[in-house]
């Protein structure tokens, strides 16, 4: 038997895309006219034009379906201080991504619109989603300082240091949510954020300056 070929393979990966893509797409269409509690993974199916054990496959639970940049939201700090430049410290490096979020208008940062901004916001399983994904972020960022930092099994500044860190971007994604939900414009909130960006990290910067620095 043949193996497939990278072309094939490739086809495949970019038809699973789209399909993805289309099922969130008609999803959250769905969930801006209606609200997202109010529909149906099958009534997702329909509009998709696909089995309903498709979009499970895709999406096997519901709040994912309008939240699907979950993933990337949960990595987003630890892939940051992953990539950190050489002299650069955790704290540094998450500074200098954030402010370059704020500056392209990220809805990875809270950056979504008034009408998904309500969506979110009227939808009690959609909010307790989003707490898990800050809670699994700090998880993710805790254990990548662990492995940068070379910390003992059981110690817990790795730990400490991803709460202040990612109680930082929680603090921050909130009140860009709370302002999109009070009407102001992106380009509002970006000015706005500009300076909480400098206010929040300069708190850290006493206890986080120069921890995790990547050596030069």
């Amino acid at each position: 038997m043949s193996t497939p070929s990278a072309e094939t393979q490739g086809l495949r990966a970019r038809k699973k895309q789209q399909t993805r893509e289309n099922i969130s797409h008609q999803a959250t269409l769905l969930f801006l006219e209606r609200g997202f509690d109010k529909v149906t993974i099958a009534e997702v199916a329909t509009a998709a034009e696909v089995a309903k054990m498709t979009v499970t496959n895709y999406f096997p639970r519901k709040e994912d379906l309008a939240l699907d940049l979950g993933e990337v939201f949960v990595e987003q700090l630890a892939a940051t201080v992953r990539e950190r430049e050489p002299g650069e410290s955790a704290l540094a490096a998450l500074r200098r991504a954030y402010a370059a979020a704020v500056a392209e208008q990220s809805p990875v940062v809270g950056f979504s619109g008034p009408e998904f901004a309500r969506m979110i916001a009227d939808s009690p399983a959609l909010l307790a989603r989003i707490r898990e994904f800050h809670e699994e972020r700090e998880a993710a960022l805790a254990r990548v300082l662990a492995t940068e930092t070379g910390a003992a099994p059981g110690d817990i500044v790795p730990r400490v240091a991803a709460a202040q860190l990612g109680g930082v971007h929680r603090v921050l994604f909130e009140e860009t949510m709370r302002r999109t939900l009070a009407g102001e414009s992106n380009d509002a909130i970006a000015r706005a954020l500009a300076g909480y960006v400098t206010d929040a990290f300069d708190a850290l910067d006493p206890s986080l300056g120069s921890y995790a620095a990547r050596p030069r």
